[in-house]
């Protein structure tokens, strides 16, 4: 099973982003120092947290994997550069990215007005919902998020995440703690140091299911809908106009299509998990 994930995702992505490569290729490259230092180094660096699956994560081969991941390299494959992925903590991706230790950051990141001060954003490329994960006692009791709004409840969320922004601003009253990952998260709530975490549904879900027997449920509705997009510098128009036409380019010949049904409505995957 693990094989053939592997086997369909690769010879879809070499194909396609051969195909990008050669139609794609005749854009400008005219003032844009991070894209001529790209093309001149032969290697495009992308952060990511590595700790948010499906759409980044280490398997068990040790390998950065995911939605991300596998866009990353068809982006790569495209500019016919090599592929560096930079593993940072979330909440320090964009300082990275300012201080121009990355090129773009792709993880799973929601595009945000606080966030378009500081970065120029490309895509959406994906759209992801976001919700509470807590225990099955907890949710008999609390059937809407604003009730979570007590100085008693815990909560924690990952650092720098529109999960802590939705948590300041919907529910000031709450014990706030951020987290680096989001498996410390996780193993918080399992061993009831916490009342809930706020993280993208795909997360969530993950959670239950790797630990089936811990009686944890996720708060419905879900309370936000995002749009996720590639972080880049600003003022690079013309590395921008790059990466939106990979993408358009991508939505055309069905290869995000692909990688969405991949990573977010089959769950193969899953066993790849360490």
């Amino acid at each position: 099973m693990i094989t053939n994930l592997l086997q369909r995702s690769g010879a879809l992505l070499r194909a396609l982003t051969a195909f990008l490569a050669l139609t794609l290729s005749s854009i400008s490259l005219a003032s844009s120092p991070l894209l001529e230092r790209i093309m001149a180094s032969g290697v495009l660096r992308v952060g990511m947290s590595a700790d948010q699956p499906p759409f980044n994560f280490y398997n068990r081969a040790n390998q950065v994997v995911g939605f991300d991941s596998d866009l990353a390299k068809a982006l790569a494959g495209a500019m016919q550069v090599k592929l560096k992925i930079v593993e940072i903590p979330f909440g320090d991706l964009l300082p990275a990215l300012i201080a121009g230790q990355v090129d773009i950051v792709m993880s799973g990141m929601s595009i945000t007005p606080e966030r378009s001060l500081q970065v120029h954003f490309v895509g959406p490329y994906t759209m992801s919902g976001k919700s509470m994960l807590t225990t099955s006692r907890i949710k008999e009791v609390v059937k809407d998020p604003t009730q979570f709004n007590d100085s008693d409840i815990r909560v924690v969320a990952l650092k720098n995440s529109t999960s802590e922004m939705f948590v300041r601003r919907n529910l000031p009253e709450v014990s706030l703690h951020t987290i680096a990952y989001y498996h410390e998260g996780i193993e918080q709530l399992l061993r009831g140091k916490i009342d809930a975490m706020v993280a993208d549904v795909p997360i969530l879900k993950l959670s239950m299911l790797r630990h089936p027997g811990a009686g944890l449920a996720i708060i419905e509705p879900v309370i936000a809908v995002e749009p996720i997009g590639m972080a880049i510098p600003e003022n690079d128009p013309q590395f921008a106009n790059l990466l939106r036409n990979y993408l358009s380019g991508f939505e055309k010949i069905g290869l995000t299509n692909q990688l969405r049904n991949t990573w977010f409505e089959q769950d193969d995957w899953i066993a790849t998990l360490p």
